[in-house]
């Protein structure tokens, strides 16, 4: 790099502690779910900080879909990892995953009126917060990465074949027809683009020994976990093969956890229900669910320890992966095959947005006039107003208690 490149390198270099200081501000407003995870991440990184433009921002997002795990968190250590370094993915994923880890832990204890707020008017207001934030990503990002008749086709299809196939799939069914749509029909459609360079400071050699890692451990642990008998060797391994194996991520891991806590003892189901309940009404990543399990587990170890421990496991395939694929995704991205295919597959992620617009946030947000008119309200104060997105959930939260009052 010449000196003036290293000179623009080192402006667009963040420091972690600014990168966890934005994402723990996240971790505490981000309610509505993954998808609407990404509708705030964008918000924050693409519109109001600029770190990313909406091309590379969608890239993320589109490698993030195709890899097992939790797809906002994973999205959100990429932004740290791209910004402030290998500390800076730690610092995001922190940040980000805190609050709600904390609130599960503390609920393990025995803090039950958080269990009790499933059915409140407050948490449904921020439910339609997420139908608002959702509907202004999937506009802007339409207006950038489907913009002509051919893209914006194949995002209804690609949300057409999601809804009719709900699950991991259908979701990678549509990224791949994304993908060969773009290799066979928009090829010659668009100029070869010269993307921005995604700061990827992490070699493809570390690259290769993450993403060898991460095999090694998914192989490995199960037969370490038979062959020694400790139970923080076992919790570690069902914890790390139900974040390296579930697509989609969210409630999607539910099954697995659940398969792997409660015949063997682990945890009752009734425990198991309790959980799930308190964890719709926490910001963040439905993942940190985890730590509620870990703390409640009837062997040790258990408490805040195992709760910790469970955290870890159930992340650490999301490290491994995305910070070994990046360096080979970035080289791959500015081929011109590949930019034709990232076209295709980024049409098809606005269809994924689309279809989640309305299932489940739609579905579950919106239920009444008044719903309706409170979305609409906070949508204007996001698309015309251009009003801070935790304003918006905070106003939404209050709104959704005063209509239930009525």
């Amino acid at each position: 790099m010449t000196a003036r490149e290293n000179k623009i390198a080192a402006a667009q270099r963040g420091h972690w502690l600014e990168v966890l200081a934005v994402f723990l501000r996240l971790g505490l407003t981000s309610f509505g779910g993954p998808v609407a995870h990404l509708g705030y991440f964008r918000d924050e990184f693409v519109q109001r900080r600029r770190w990313l433009d909406d091309r590379g921002y969608a890239d993320l997002v589109a490698l993030c879909q195709f890899l097992p795990g939790p797809a906002s968190s994973q999205v959100g250590i990429a932004v740290g990892l791209l910004r402030a370094g290998t500390i800076g993915a730690l610092a995001a994923w922190i940040g980000f995953t805190l609050p709600s880890a904390a609130a599960m832990i503390v609920f393990g204890y025995g803090i039950e009126a958080l269990g009790n707020a499933a059915g409140s008017g407050w948490l449904h207001g921020l439910k339609v917060a997420a139908v608002a934030v959702v509907a202004q990503a999937v506009l802007a990002m339409a207006r950038a990465l489907a913009p002509d008749r051919a893209r914006a086709t194949l995002a209804v299809v690609a949300a057409i074949m999601v809804l009719a196939v709900p699950s991991a799939f259908g979701q990678i069914g549509a990224i791949l027809i994304g993908a060969l749509a773009g290799v066979t029909l928009l090829r010659g459609a668009v100029a070869v683009e010269q993307t921005a360079a995604l700061p990827v400071r992490v070699s493809r050699a570390v690259g290769a020994a993450l993403l060898a890692l991460f095999f090694v451990l998914l192989i490995g642990l199960p037969l370490l976990a038979s062959a020694i008998p400790s139970h923080a060797l076992a919790e570690f391994d069902a914890f790390y093969r139900a974040g390296s194996l579930v697509f989609g991520g969210g409630h999607v891991v539910l099954p697995l956890l659940q398969a792997s806590v409660v015949p063997p003892g682990w945890v009752g189901n009734d425990a198991f229900l309790a959980g799930y309940g308190a964890a719709q009404a926490v910001p963040g990543p439905l993942f940190t669910f985890a730590a509620y399990l870990g703390t409640v587990m009837g062997p040790q170890p258990n408490g805040w320890i195992g709760g910790v421990i469970c955290l870890i496991a159930i992340f650490l395939p999301s490290f491994l992966l995305v910070i070994g694929a990046l360096p080979f995704w970035e080289e791959l991205r500015r081929r011109p095959l590949a930019q034709a295919a990232l076209r295709g597959v980024n049409a098809a992620v606005v269809g994924l947005l689309l279809a989640a617009l309305y299932q489940p946030v739609w579905t579950v947000g919106i239920t009444n006039a008044a719903d309706f008119a409170l979305a609409s309200a906070a949508f204007l104060l996001l698309f015309m107003w251009q009003t801070p997105p935790w304003l918006v959930v905070i106003l939404s939260a209050a709104g959704g208690a005063l209509i239930s009052m009525l």
